[in-house]
């Protein structure tokens, strides 16, 4: 609850300075966000969407190839989408990317806005919030193989006397299992544990 709190928080700061919107993509691995929040127009997320433009906007390109951040303007990617000009007619004129962590695990930030380029002052907190953002979404490093037994095979839907069973093990140390589990993920349930787990691909 603290994790989704502080993200919460940095979220609603970035959104304060992005009067267009903004997008940001934590911890991007295997080609995938863990977190993924967007708040442009609907319009524009639709049409992005729908064209599948994540995988062919400039401005993810630079983010996954530079650490740091810069004005959508300075980026001199080949756009063969015409990605930023269908950008433009939804009043996203201006904008600014920012970048942060190892390329193993990305976390990209985009931020909007209609009126004029962002100043060096936004850039540099969107840049602080960025960097808080992707250290609030760090996923655990590990689970115990233990743990992971437990949660494969509630996630194969045994019920906890036949997977303890399964596992040569009393009932109770299952439930500790479990218990170690959703700790390490910060997950209140077996079930939003296991859908931690599979998001963080330890399943």
């Amino acid at each position: 609850m603290v994790r989704n709190n502080i993200l919460d928080k940095l979220l609603r700061e970035l959104g304060e300075i992005s009067p267009l919107g903004f997008s940001a993509g934590l911890h991007i691995r295997f080609a995938a966000p863990l977190v993924y929040v967007k708040t442009y127009c609907e319009g524009w997320q639709k049409l992005y969407d729908e064209n599948a433009f994540a995988l062919r906007d400039p401005t993810v390109f630079w983010g996954l190839g530079v650490k740091g951040s810069t004005r959508w303007s300075s980026i001199k990617l080949p756009d063969p989408f015409s990605i930023m000009q269908q950008a433009k007619e939804f009043g996203l004129e201006y904008g600014a990317v920012i970048s942060y962590g190892p390329i193993t695990s990305r976390s990209i930030i985009g931020i909007a806005r209609g009126d004029r380029e962002f100043t060096d002052e936004e850039i540099a907190t969107a840049t602080e919030i960025a960097e808080k953002l992707h250290v609030a979404a760090e996923p655990p490093t590990e689970l115990t193989k233990a743990q992971i037994e437990a949660l494969q095979l509630l996630a194969e839907g045994y019920r906890h006397t036949a997977a303890a069973a399964k596992l040569g093990i009393s009932e109770s140390a299952l439930k500790a299992r479990l218990q170690g589990a959703r700790t390490r993920l910060g997950a209140r349930t077996s079930a939003e544990a296991l859908r931690k787990a599979r998001e963080y691909r330890f399943l």
